[in-house]
């Protein structure tokens, strides 16, 4: 019996942080995550016996067990000591005994419990390794994906608008919450290409602008062939195309505060007492449907076997069964990874969708848009294949990264000439009462975690813990006084999203600075909020 069938889990996985982790309706299956996760754990707290310091901003965790690599926590003693409640840390050591891994097995400063990987997890498997190359992980995405982060800038200073009376505006005009009401109707030629070409076939159909894709991660387009995307999933994407979605998803309305790195803010477009506007969602429920799908189809190939995991068929042995994986050369992998394309690129254009709709909206409210740009769109879950360098050797690499996002540096072709010397634009959202921060990748080359940084502030509390804790009103009163303007759709979000269940932002920014994996660029502070 597969995990969907024996514990409900489609189609309603719920969200466990605000950037990246999964999305649905169900508190059930939150707790079906946190149950058979804690199952897979074979190893528990023995990685304490192996931990050191590993340079500033790491930790590592030495080889040992079945793992074939090491791995690394970008954290240090204190923050070990606060965060860790030894799941997360246990994932971590797990997703390091996947078949043709290279490199070490990373956990970005957000990291946290997920479902099966930890929530900034990234791990890297050689394509070529073996007959039928190194694992592919739908676990190492997550149920949302190609979640991921659009920041897009404005002219506008705060004197130039009424953040109450915008974000009224907004939250009538961006369609929010779990349903797809309010979402645009594509036909099956349409929904087809925007399986194909993401926010490029958006932009065909009036749901974005040209000038956008040179500032999209891969131009806003993933290669997808087959795309192997079943009838249910298209039916769930018809109608969802520019819709926020629920859970951690949102619209947030900022100001730069402040400004770190004046030459890398200069590129990106940024300055301070500037206005801005960040997006968060993915590919709804098109994308979760999709990987609920794959994730029966490879795990169908594992039994129990004593404390593990096993596929006969494959030779793959796990101690986690919420980390099933196929070769990326069997039948069943190179489907994952096709229809993963597909709905990224959905992602890409839902993305699209809402930044035109924030567009309208400002015409609406002002007039004008603001001359509305994108500073860039990345994704955090997602799994790509791409070029390392691993220990000095060349490496063509499968990239899960999971409640992560790439940092590429400002010489990699894959960037516009805007970020040349400077490096890519890394989108770090915080939480709704404190920052969100701008960081960028290296000027030149890559970090030595296959190009890659945090994506997010990460959960403290979990969302049962912060329900508990969190009166939705006095936070909302509180916001209020600060200057903060909340929209929320459904009642438990406030509280669920609310400050105290995050980590500190600005410590997680400077553990990724410390362990060179990106530089702060910009500090934006939160004006507005929309959310499902």
């Amino acid at each position: 019996m597969n995990l969907s069938e024996s514990h409900a889990i489609a189609p309603c996985l719920r969200s466990v942080h605000r950037t990246g982790g999964l999305e649905g309706d169900c508190v059930r299956a939150a707790r079906c995550v946190e149950s058979e996760g804690a199952a897979g754990l074979a190893m528990a707290a023995e990685w304490r016996d192996f931990l050191e310091p590993s340079g500033p901003g790491r930790m590592r965790i030495s080889k040992h067990g079945s793992m074939l690599t090491d791995a690394i926590l970008i954290a240090d003693e204190q923050h070990m000591a606060e965060h860790s409640d030894d799941r997360s840390p246990t994932q971590l050591v797990n997703t390091a005994c996947l078949p043709g891994i290279v490199g070490e097995a990373w956990a970005m400063a957000d990291w946290h419990f997920g479902y099966g990987f930890p929530i900034g997890g990234v791990v890297a498997t050689d394509v070529n390794a073996g007959e039928q190359g190194g694992a592919i992980s739908p676990g190492g995405v997550g149920f949302d994906i190609n979640c991921g982060v659009r920041l897009c800038s404005t002219e506008m200073t705060l004197d130039d608008v009424d953040p109450k009376a915008l974000v009224t505006s907004l939250a009538r005009s961006v369609p929010a919450g779990a349903s797809r009401k309010g979402g645009v109707n594509l036909n099956a030629s349409e929904i087809e290409s925007v399986l194909s070409d993401g926010a490029g076939a958006a932009i065909d159909l009036g749901w974005g602008e040209s000038r956008d894709l040179a500032a999209i991660e891969s131009n806003g387009r993933l290669e997808s062939s087959e795309r192997n995307v079943g009838e249910r999933a298209l039916k769930r994407g018809s109608t969802a195309l520019g819709t926020l979605g629920s859970g951690n998803h949102f619209l947030e309305l900022q100001v730069v505060d402040r400004i770190v790195d004046q030459y890398a803010a200069s590129a990106f477009g940024l300055r301070q007492g500037q206005v801005t506007a960040m997006i968060h969602t993915g590919s709804r429920g098109l994308g979760h449907q999709v990987c609920t799908e794959h994730v029966a189809a490879i795990e169908s190939k594992y039994s129990r076997d004593g404390d593990a995991w096993h596929s006969p068929e494959w030779g793959i042995r796990l101690a986690d069964r919420q980390l099933a994986a196929a070769p990326i050369h069997s039948r069943e992998g190179a489907a994952y990874l096709d229809a993963m394309s597909a709905a990224g690129n959905y992602a890409f254009a839902n993305r699209s969708a809402l930044t035109q709709r924030l567009r309208e909206a400002l015409r609406a409210q002002h007039g004008r848009d603001g001359e509305l740009d994108v500073v860039y769109d990345v994704s955090h879950n997602i799994a790509k294949i791409e070029e390392h360098r691993v220990h000095g050797v060349s490496c063509t690499c499968c990239v899960h990264r999971k409640g992560a996002t790439r940092a590429l540096g400002g010489d990699h072709p894959e960037l516009s000439a805007t970020f040349s010397g400077v490096g890519q634009p890394v989108l770090v959202p915080g939480d709704m009462g404190t920052a969100s921060w701008v960081l960028a990748g290296p000027t030149s080359g890559g970090n030595d975690a296959f190009s890659s940084s945090c994506h997010g502030a990460g959960r403290r509390l979990s969302r049962t813990a912060a329900r508990k804790s969190v009166d939705s009103d006095a936070l909302i009163e509180m916001l209020e006084a600060r200057g903060i303007h909340v929209r929320v759709k459904t009642p438990n979000v406030i509280s669920e999203e609310a400050p105290e269940a995050y980590k500190d932002v600005d410590e997680v920014i400077r553990l990724t600075g410390e362990a060179g994996l990106a530089r702060p660029v910009a500090r934006l502070r939160p004006i507005a909020v929309i959310k499902g």
